[in-house]
Order: structure tokens, then sequence, then C-alpha cells
């Protein structure tokens, strides 16, 4: 993604003008790679996200903020002992190294004023947020790097705070525009490598990310590719005019934050309009710098997030599920096994009236098979075995497999519907986010013995209400959250002549369209549809299968696992699964 040094020195400049002179009131943690600062100036609080995360790190002003764990970690802590009630008095960027450092007027233990820094580092994998004090010293960071992660550079508390080494690069900010461009093109031309022209630029250009790279590449050769040595003097004019355009464009500040589209969904961003995606791409402006980050990145944090908090339940899942789907394997061979026995009571039958020809000691008989229009069969026996004692042996294999296929017709379906269940489960997990959606569904696995209950009391949950959705109408749409609340909602809360709706043989969410007793058209039915499917496993497909029918018609069986019910006078819509726009 294009977070690169130039996009944050625009980031920088809307934090100057936004959030520089606010009092930090709160701190928080939602997670091990991101720390949200609430700051106070005249014009409001501001919330200022500084996420570490490896795919997607990043610093700017939010409106999204995640939900905060219920203890907040010991470094939380420490960064409110340490900044609650500073000031924000600068931040800086280094020339266009992506990295920015906040500094905060702060007091000591003993009241005096000392300037605090927190430095975001956007580096991939190696980013992170560094609390330093006024003489360069680490007071602690997001991500500890001791001797045995890195020799180079140690972060860690009492370390002094060093610089990421410098890349080899030229540096757009320092001296005259032209001179700078200048010396930009020359680097690319000495090196004696041919290589594509973004490749080059990215080597040479400091702060600035591939796809800007293959942009300039895209408008110097209009649309076509270039290398460095291949350049003629025509395009050398026109790589100069647009470097220089951008270097301009950057050093003044003066840019328009876009978000490349690409089939519906956010590509990529940048701080100027980006062509090089053709026809295909959609260009989406905004307004400021961190809005665009909000947007971009929203879907992408969220199942992030949960993810982290949802590792121990995924693995436990995953591990459930294979367990029993190796056991149905098992029993389903055991089964097929057990498909031969009317040939063990035939092969009984046949010695029983045949017991007057067998001696013991003889290890075969052939006999008239009378099921078989007297054709000859060969039985095979046991000679330590009397005839009496092969031909009960011959009973018991029939009636020990007779009893297994029953046994083994009740385990696999019992087994069967077990996966089922954890699959829905696994389903509702993938669609969490909120701490208290994980909550539910923990308590839900322990009331179904799963999990073992937390040792100590534990503090009642608050039950979440259903997903509400306001339909184009003016209808109301009710989506279940997990199993527990899809019985609620379904057999509780719903009346008789609302519409359910359930993806058909489809793992998800069931909804209820109220319909308070009116008709409802089928525009209406089809949208309700679209949100029930983006609402379950196949919110990714197209042509789903959405089931629906009267509330009335849906029944739980007796004994059944939570959200498993069934359902009668149903019809069936095809649809294209649809986020809802109040989502």
């Amino acid at each position: 993604m294009a977070l690169d040094g130039a996009y944050l020195r625009y980031l920088c400049h809307e934090l100057k003008q936004n959030v520089v002179n606010g009092r930090v009131e709160k701190i928080y943690q939602p997670n091990k790679d991101e720390i949200v600062l609430t700051l106070r100036n005249s014009s409001g609080a501001t919330k200022l996200l500084l996420s570490a995360r490896a795919n997607n790190p990043r610093i700017n002003i939010t409106t999204d903020v995640p939900e905060n764990p219920k203890v907040p970690p010991m470094l939380c802590m420490l960064f409110r002992k340490k900044l609650c009630g500073s000031r924000l008095a600068d931040v800086r960027q280094p020339r266009l190294e992506r990295i920015l450092f906040l500094d905060f007027d702060a007091t000591n233990d003993f009241g005096e004023p000392i300037t605090l820094t927190l430095v975001m580092e956007i580096m991939g994998k190696y980013s992170n947020v560094i609390l330093i004090d006024d003489k360069g010293t680490i007071i602690d960071a997001l991500k500890r790097v001791d001797i045995s992660m890195s020799s180079q550079r140690l972060v860690l508390p009492g370390q002094i705070y060093a610089m990421p080494p410098q890349q080899d690069k030229i540096d757009i900010l320092d001296g005259d525009t032209e001179a700078v461009t200048r010396k930009i093109i020359g680097r690319i031309l000495d090196k004696k490598v041919d290589t594509p022209l973004h490749k080059a630029l990215l080597n040479a250009v400091q702060g600035v990310s591939p796809m800007v790279c293959r942009e300039l590449e895209f408008l110097t050769g209009k649309g076509a590719e270039l290398t460095s040595q291949t350049l003629d003097r025509e395009q050398l004019n026109r790589l100069s005019f647009f470097l220089t355009r951008m270097i301009r464009q950057i050093r003044s500040v003066d840019g328009v934050p876009c978000m490349i589209i690409v089939d519906g969904k956010p590509k990529d961003f940048s701080f100027t309009e980006i062509t090089c995606y053709g026809k295909l791409s959609v260009i989406k402006r905004y307004q400021q710098f961190s809005l665009l980050l909000d947007d971009f990145y929203r879907e992408r944090d969220t199942v992030e997030r949960m993810k982290s908090r949802t590792q121990d339940l995924y693995r436990f899942l995953v591990t459930a599920v294979e367990r029993l789907s190796r056991k149905i394997n098992s029993q389903s061979l055991e089964l097929r096994q057990c498909a031969d026995r009317d040939e063990w009571r035939i092969k009984g039958d046949l010695l029983q009236a045949n017991l007057y020809r067998m001696e013991k000691g003889m290890a075969k008989i052939t006999v008239e098979n009378y099921y078989d229009d007297n054709n000859p069969v060969t039985i095979a026996l046991n000679p330590a075995l009397t005839p009496s004692q092969n031909t009960q042996k011959y009973y018991k294999n029939y009636r020990k497999a007779k009893t297994a296929e029953q046994m083994l017709t009740v385990q696999i379906e019992k087994a069967k519907n077990e996966l089922e269940y954890l699959e829905t489960v696994m389903e509702s997990l993938a669609r969490a986010t909120l701490e208290s959606e994980l909550a539910e569904i923990r308590l839900e696995l322990i009331e179904q013995g799963y999990l073992k209950p937390p040792k100590g009391k534990q503090k009642k949950l608050s039950a979440l209400p259903p997903m509400k959705f306001t339909l184009s109408d003016g209808s109301e749409l009710l989506v279940g959250r997990n199993n527990k609340q899809n019985d609620k909602l379904t057999l509780k809360t719903a009346s008789k002549n609302d519409i359910w709706l359930h993806t058909k043989n489809i793992h998800g969410a069931h909804a209820v369209l109220v319909t308070d007793g009116r008709m409802v058209d089928d525009s209406i039915i089809m949208e309700s549809a679209q949100i029930t499917a983006y609402y379950s496993k196949a919110r990714n497909s197209s042509q789903v299968p959405v089931d629906y029918t009267l509330v009335k018609h849906v029944s739980k069986p007796s004994g059944a696992k939570p959200g498993m019910v069934i359902y009668v006078k149903n019809k069936t819509v095809y649809v294209t699964p649809k986020r809802p726009d109040n989502a």
C-alpha cells in the first residue's frame, strides 16, 4: 500500500492543523499493536490512532474507534501515567522518512516540565510506537526488540533511541527543485543495469511508494512500459516534467487524498490522482487524508483486530472439527464393512444345514447355496473348532455386524449434527466484530460443554440486541449475531407473521423482516435476501440461494443445538450478497 513518506508528510501537515495544542484526555490500547489517544482542544475531542500492525501500519485521526479490552494492558497504564494531561506541542517528520515524532509538554513525578515524545515508525512488520524522554532514552514501546531479534538496533526501556538506518536515496526536499530532478535522472542513467523505470525511480527517490513510481513511468511512457537505459530524449523530457511537478506538489503539501477503487473494492491510495490503473479504476477523492485511511482500512482493521482476539477459539474449533471429521470417516468405513453382514448369516445358515457333512479339523467345505439356485459355495472353517462352533462363529459375526451398524448409524448422525453445529459457530466467529460478541460465543460453547467455565465469579453478560437495518421502504430487518441470538430472534422476538430468511444449505445468520402484518413488496424481500446472504458463509459468492417463509412455519426440534431449526412452506430466491448501507 502507498502509505509512503510523501503521504505521511500530508498527514503530518493535517495533524499540525487539527490536533497540535490538544491535551491528552484518554489513552486506550485496543490490542497489542495499536494505541488510541483522545486529544481535546478548542474545537472538541479528536481521536488519534497509532497502529503498528504489520499489514497496515499508520497514524491518522479516526472516527472508527476499536472496542477496548475490559482490563487495560500494562503498557497502556504506563502511557496513561506519562501522557494523560500533557499537551501535544508539535508533530515532526525527518525529511520524507516514514517516521513521525509527536512531542508532548508533560510533567515528571516531581511536577517539573519535561518533553516526552511518541515515535511512530511505519516500516511494515518492523513498525513500532516508542515513547522516549527528553534525553532520548526509551521509556517503553509497543514492540520491544532485544538482542535475539536484532543486533543492529535495540528497542528496550533504558536504551537510547536511534533512528533506523538511512537508505541511499535522494532527498527531494533538499535543494533546488530542478537540481533535484536532474540529480534523480542522473542517478537513474548512471546505473549500468537496465531495469524497469519504476524500479529505478523507487531505488533513487526517498519517500515515494512503488505505486507513485509506476504512475511516473506510466505518464512518461504514455502507458508504455519503459526501462532506465532505453529512454529517448522526449521521454527524458517528459520524465523531468512529471518528476518536477510531483516534487513541487510534495514540497508545497498541495495534494488531494485519492482512493483507487477497482472492481468495487479499494485497491490503493495516494496524495494525488493515479491514472496507471486505466479505465478499470475509479478515483474517489476525500477532504482529509485521515478520513481516506479510515475508509480504506475499515473492513481490514475489523478482521485483523478480531483475528487477534479469536485465535484461541479458532484453534479450539478447528481442532474439534478435524477430530469429528476423522471420527466420521473412520466410522463410515466401519459402517461400509458392516454391509456384508448378510453374508455372515447366509453362511451360518448353510453350515447349520450341512452339519452332518462337517468334521472337526476341516479347513473349508463346499455346499449348495439354496439362496442362489443351489450354486456351490466354498466356506472357510477353523480346523480347531467343532462344526457347531464354526457355525456359531458365523452367526456371532452377523449379530456383531448388525449391532455395530445400528450403533454406527446413530453415532455418525450425531457426529454430523455436532460437526454442523461447530461449523455454524465458526461462521458466527468469522462475522464477529465486537468483544461482547466473542464473549457470547464463548458462553455458548461453555453451556454446550465444549469449553470449561473460567474460575471465579464472572460478571453476567448483558444480552446484545440483534443487528438492525433500515430498508429502502423504511422496513426493519433484524439479523442475529450468533446461534443463541438466532434462536432468540426467530423463536421469541419475531412475530408469527414476520418473514424469516436464511441462506439455503449454507451457514449464516437468521434474519427477520418485520412486517407488522402488512404485505411486503418482492423488491424488499430481495433486498432483505441480499443482506441475509452477506451475513453468511457465502458473503463473497454470487447467486446465493436464500430461503424465506413466515416465522410461524419455523420450529426448533427437541434437543437441537443452538441455531438449528427446521422450516416448511418456504420459497427460494437467488441473490448477490450486499453489505447494508447502514452497517
